[in-house]
């Protein structure tokens, strides 16, 4: 039985199948949530992102024409409200050269905290699911933008 050549058409499919796959696979950012208590009636939410030596992931405010920004949205519950925007911790300005601008970003470890205000003493932990959409970028490549879900018990 005599097996017949790969054509170069078949070839090219291949290719980008497996390229596809492998880029799907590849996540640099571990994501982590943490809450921590403040007071009888105030919390934050700890969100961390470790990320691969190397990659970086990008701010909540990004320039127009630079990467996809850094979103969360979290659920609504009856036994919260969100307290003022936001914040990053451990944000760095550096010029990436796939987007010719300098841009604020996280190397190594991204870190946000989100306040909120209970709105009574939870008698039992509930959970607050999140939706984080980032991006992540190496000196040869951007991976495609990515949204993932996480949550953190509030306790």
């Amino acid at each position: 039985m005599k097996l017949k050549p790969f054509s170069v058409k078949t070839a090219v499919v291949l290719f980008l199948i497996l390229s596809n796959f492998l880029i799907a696979q590849q996540n640099p950012i571990t994501w982590a949530t943490f809450y921590k208590s403040v007071s009888a009636n105030e919390g934050e939410i700890l969100i961390t992102g470790t990320l691969e030596k190397g990659w970086h992931t990008y701010s909540q405010k990004v320039n127009a024409d630079g990467p996809i920004a850094t979103s969360f949205t979290f659920a609504p519950h009856a036994n919260y409200s969100l307290n003022e925007k936001t914040q990053e911790i451990g944000i760095h300005e550096e010029y990436v050269k796939a987007f010719d601008a300098k841009i604020s970003v996280f190397s190594g470890k991204a870190e946000f905290v989100q306040k909120i205000k209970l709105k009574s003493k939870p008698s039992k932990p509930f959970t607050i699911p999140v939706k984080v959409e980032y991006m992540c970028c190496n000196d040869a490549m951007c991976l495609p933008p990515k949204i993932i879900d996480l949550q953190v018990i509030i306790k």
